[in-house]
């Protein structure tokens, strides 16, 4: 058997079947009602009731009804397309052949069961004869009442697909751009990481040896990760780790990192690679052309709903006129806007005692595993 798709097969008929059970409850509990009324009506006007033919009545009236609602809705799908003059050319006829076939069937039906009582009539014919004006008006105002009430809830249905697929098509908009964001990010951390061992590859052996080899673990936690939007924050520190492993073989000692992570924000759910090209800002940035030894302080808290993440460094510090915003900065908010939109902020500032601080809020939601 061919699977299906986005489900499983055997819960359609189920459903198919429950909705069955549904309708024919719904038109029963109406044939009872109105018998309900049509009894007490009489018996208030001082009449016997005759609850055995007001109920064969009703639910002869409302089971054909049922029966018919599937032609009904048809004819409205075939009415749907081509303005008011299709509607109308489909459903003027189409109406009145439908409520007299509805009209006929159960004016017999009742005839066959209950025989004529106490009416002034003989026959099956004098008694359509008699019930024609009023049945045959009832017949076609019920079909018009049943197709606005179809096409309604088509509509209704039609309005929840539509809107689902447009959330769809926005996810995958969504993903789409992440995943370009991340095509642009990835190649140019690569780049600057060739040209680091290039410039050790003379100069320094054994170093630029040791970067490889850092090179090549942070690679494979890239891969591995390469389809993931979003990842845990532990997982995120681990390819920091890496990239900093890195960076220490070119600053030596010239470079202090500390990591500072709230035991209660390991699980929380980041962008892949968002802390990368912010820290690579600072090394650049700030620490690099510093002549004496920097230091790179990362850390992360909860606060409520929100997550924070905290990139201090005691570097050069901003640049008068304002931060540049290269591909690292300008790629980061772009993420964080497709992803989060207003919920997320990332902001730069001047430390008081010197360098710079990278503030990051997002949301607070803990990683699906």
């Amino acid at each position: 058997m061919e699977p299906v798709r986005g489900g499983f097969a055997p819960a359609q008929p189920t459903t198919r079947l429950g909705r069955q059970a549904l309708a024919f409850v719904f038109w029963t509990l109406l044939a009872l009602s109105y018998t309900l009324s049509a009894g007490l009506s009489s018996i208030s006007e001082g009449h016997p009731p005759g609850w055995a033919r007001v109920l064969v009545w009703n639910l002869s009236n409302f089971w054909l009804w049922m029966a018919l609602v599937p032609l009904v809705a048809w004819l409205g799908r075939r009415g749907a397309d081509g303005g008011w003059r299709r509607f109308c050319a489909v459903h003027v006829p189409a109406g009145l052949v439908v409520a007299l076939l509805h009209m006929l069937v159960q004016l017999s039906l009742f005839w066959f069961v209950c025989g004529p009582g106490r009416m002034p009539v003989h026959t099956l014919g004098s008694y359509v004869a008699m019930e024609f004006a009023y049945s045959y008006h009832l017949a076609v105002l019920t079909y018009w009442i049943i197709l606005v009430v179809l096409r309604g809830l088509e509509s209704r249905r039609r309005l929840r697909d539509e809107q689902l697929r447009s959330a769809q098509l926005q996810t995958q908009l969504a993903q789409a751009q992440l995943q370009a964001l991340r095509m642009q990010l990835q190649p140019h951390f690569l780049f600057n990481t060739l040209n680091a061992i290039s410039a050790l590859a003379l100069a320094d052996p054994l170093q630029a040896r040791l970067m490889i080899a850092r090179l090549s673990d942070l690679l494979r936690l890239t891969l591995e990760e390469r389809h993931a939007a979003e990842i845990p924050l532990a997982r995120e520190m681990e390819f920091l780790r890496c990239y900093l492993e890195i960076q220490q073989v070119r600053f030596q000692d010239r470079l202090d990192t500390r990591l500072d992570v709230a035991q209660d924000t390991l699980r929380a759910a980041v962008p892949s690679m968002i802390l990368q090209p912010l820290v690579e800002n600072a090394l650049r940035h700030g620490l690099l052309a510093k002549p004496e030894p920097g230091t790179l302080h990362i850390a992360s808290r909860r606060d409520g709903d929100l997550l924070h993440l905290r990139i201090d460094d005691d570097g050069l510090g901003l640049p008068p006129d304002g931060p540049l915003e290269g591909l690292g900065l300008g790629n980061t908010r772009a993420r964080l806007a497709v992803l989060f939109g207003a919920a997320a902020s990332l902001e730069l500032n001047r430390r008081a005692e010197g360098g710079t601080r990278v503030e990051l809020r997002l949301p607070f939601r803990e990683h699906a595993a």
